[in-house]
């Protein structure tokens, strides 16, 4: 199960490497910083939306129809930005890659979520962190590979569509490994020796199930939803711009860093971002969810600060930060859904990760709105280096201290919200394997 998702996911997460193609795009077709950053906005946009109203489809039909029509639209949406680079038409790069592409993001990204957890209810932590760190590690490939193709093919107009054209190919094969290796597990099936009493005796965790129709009223829901916005809000938007974020840091200074070192430094938070969603969440199942959000949201408001206050004076001390940031962005994703299934139960818990994944749709457009909105302000006002990122870097403070809050605020759900118990099914995780 484990690489069915992967392959998913590694595939997907090509996403947080939009940065690299950023420069040549806007050479290519003359557009702003805000203006290439739409493809991947209404890409996060669409994740978000698709995961929403596609969740409980996919708890329906199963992650392996889920799979395939994810791999589907994510392919066809980089043959529809090839075609809208090679005429010219930025808006068929905004509607495939975005559109359509942010479609198959959504409807990839929840497929293997809630199989994993039912395959290992003991560590739902660790299981979803297996299953989303591949997004997160998407860009340690894609982002030297897309680097690589520019440079071979070119960065005008013919060499960015071809570029496309052989991601939407590529992705389209690696992806149908997971179409073919996913399984549900069988009914009441359990990991063997495996007590579900025993973990519920720990804070916020209830072996009772709430229905996605009863969770979309009860204030955690909601509580979830701002904390996941606002941790989401403070990494995407430096994520989005990271490759041209480090060269304009550090343009003044004695050592400019370069595209191909700027490619590094994305790749370098992508494994960051992808490490994060693995250790944290599997951390969260030993220390608790409430308590790991405590580091997610306090630690990493605290990282801005220092990246804010150091500007351009050390790059060694800019990039340890930075790659502490992404592994607490990457750790929060992979979280959440255990933080659901803690508080909401197994039941439902694809269908209520999908709702809640419009807090991304919401940070998709807040976050990179920010940063390159205030950039291209600060430019236009003849400033650069850190200064055209250091107000941006206190408004991301101020959020990660609004959600630590509302993390802080998260109680056990009242039982009005709970299903009737249904008569246990009693099958051991070796017979059922075997």
């Amino acid at each position: 199960m484990p690489p069915a998702a992967l392959s998913v996911h590694l595939a997907i997460g090509q996403a947080y490497a939009w940065s690299v193609f950023k420069p040549p795009l806007e050479s290519a077709l003359g557009l702003s910083g805000t203006a290439s950053a739409l493809p991947f906005q209404l890409g996060i946009v669409m994740l978000g939306l698709s995961a929403a109203f596609g969740g409980t489809l996919v708890e329906r039909n199963g992650p392996r129809w889920a799979m395939f029509v994810s791999m589907v639209c994510f392919s066809s949406g980089f043959l529809l930005s090839a075609l809208g680079v090679a005429t010219r038409q930025y808006w068929l790069v905004v509607l495939g890659y975005g559109f359509v592409g942010g479609i198959g993001l959504g409807i990839g990204y929840i497929s293997p979520v809630s199989t994993l957890i039912k395959w290992f209810p003991d560590r739902p932590g660790m299981a979803t962190g297996i299953a989303i760190m591949g997004f997160g590690g998407g860009a340690l490939i894609a982002s030297p590979w897309s680097a690589q193709m520019l440079a071979s093919f070119g960065t005008d107009t013919g060499g960015i569509a071809r570029t496309f054209l052989v991601h939407g190919v590529v992705y389209a094969v690696f992806m149908s490994m997971g179409v073919l290796l996913v399984r549900v597990p069988p009914d009441g099936w359990r990991p063997a020796g495996w007590e579900p009493a025993r973990t519920a005796a720990r804070p916020l965790v209830t072996t009772a199930n709430v229905s996605v129709r009863n969770a979309v009223r009860t204030p955690q829901f909601y509580l979830l939803w701002l904390v996941l916005c606002l941790n989401v809000t403070a990494g995407i938007g430096i994520l989005e711009k990271a490759s041209p974020m480090i060269r304009d840091f550090f343009a003044n200074s004695a050592a400019p860093v370069s595209a191909g070192a700027a490619a590094g430094f994305v790749a370098l938070l992508s494994l960051a971002n992808m490490t994060g969603r693995f250790v944290w969440s599997s951390t969260s199942d030993l220390i608790g969810r409430k308590n790991m959000y405590r580091i997610y949201l306090g630690v990493g408001a605290l990282l801005y600060l220092v990246i804010a206050l150091a500007g351009d004076l050390s790059m060694p001390l800019f990039v340890v930060c930075a790659v502490g940031i992404l592994s607490f962005y990457g750790g929060g994703f992979a979280t959440i859904p255990a933080y659901l299934k803690d508080l909401f139960g197994d039941y439902q818990v694809g269908a209520i990760h999908g709702r809640l994944l419009t807090a991304w749709s919401t940070a998709g457009v807040l976050g990179p709105l920010i940063i390159n909105w205030i950039a291209d302000a600060q430019q236009a006002a003849g400033r650069s280096g850190p200064a055209l990122y250091t107000t941006s870097l206190y408004i991301m403070i101020a959020l990660l201290a609004v959600g630590f809050v509302a993390n802080e605020l998260i109680r056990p759900v009242h039982e009005k919200y709970h299903e009737r118990p249904a008569a246990p099914v009693a099958t051991t995780g070796r017979s059922e394997v075997a």
